[in-house]
């Protein structure tokens, strides 16, 4: 399936601009002595550490990390691609360059390279230096026939003893003990179990503590 190829303006414009701010780069680093292809390296060097330091930018302000360095060495790029288009301009004699602009022509490699460094070794990014997750430690089951625990296969267990009811606490007046003993008789004749403390609270409106005390008593 074959796809159109629309034009895009911001591209474009881009492309334009782009290739105007290298034709004044490359003529003012020719003006100022550079000639070969070393006049076609200052342009690519100013542009890449324009990119360089923007990219670098944005990676530090998406981490909450410090932009100084970053917005220092954009500024400086910046600087030096709008001194050579405004340069070009006509308000220099690109025959007879001044010795301070051949100075900054000439220091620019340094300069650039000093930049580059200094933003590859910008402070780390936040999430590379905050620890990460605790591993979650998952419990350990012991099955219930575990090698510790004796074989008393030739001993018989003896049987359990019925406990004896609890005896109905202290607190609670009797006519409440004689009302939660019909719901729970009554409970045990529908349900064929005994009544449980949440049905109990439930029933009487009591708090859980009395509650429980009394579904202790009529199990």
């Amino acid at each position: 399936m074959s796809r159109s190829i629309r034009p895009d303006a911001v591209l474009v414009q881009a492309v334009i601009a782009g290739a105007l701010s290298f034709a004044h780069l490359h003529d003012i680093a020719a003006a100022a002595g550079q000639d070969g292809w070393k006049a076609w390296a200052y342009p690519i060097s100013v542009d890449l550490l324009l990119v360089a330091a923007w990219r670098r930018l944005r990676i530090l302000r998406s981490a909450g990390g410090p932009t100084r360095s970053a917005w220092t060495w954009f500024a400086v790029a910046l600087a030096a691609s709008l001194g050579a288009n405004v340069a070009t301009a006509g308000l220099l004699d690109l025959t007879n360059v001044p010795a301070w602009l051949r100075i900054l022509v000439a220091g620019w490699p340094a300069l650039a390279f000093l930049g580059g460094t200094l933003l590859v070794h910008t402070p780390a990014d936040r999430e590379n230096t905050e620890p990460g997750p605790l591993p979650v430690v998952e419990p350990v089951s012991v099955p219930a026939d575990s090698a510790l625990e004796p074989e008393l296969d030739a001993v018989e267990a003896p049987e359990p003893v019925p406990a004896l009811p609890a005896p109905p606490p202290a607190d609670v007046p009797p006519a409440l003990v004689d009302h939660a003993r019909k719901l729970a008789d009554a409970y045990r004749t529908a349900t064929g179990h005994a009544i449980d403390a949440d049905t109990l609270r439930d029933r009487l409106g009591l708090p859980g503590p009395m509650a429980d005390q009394l579904a202790a008593h009529f199990v």
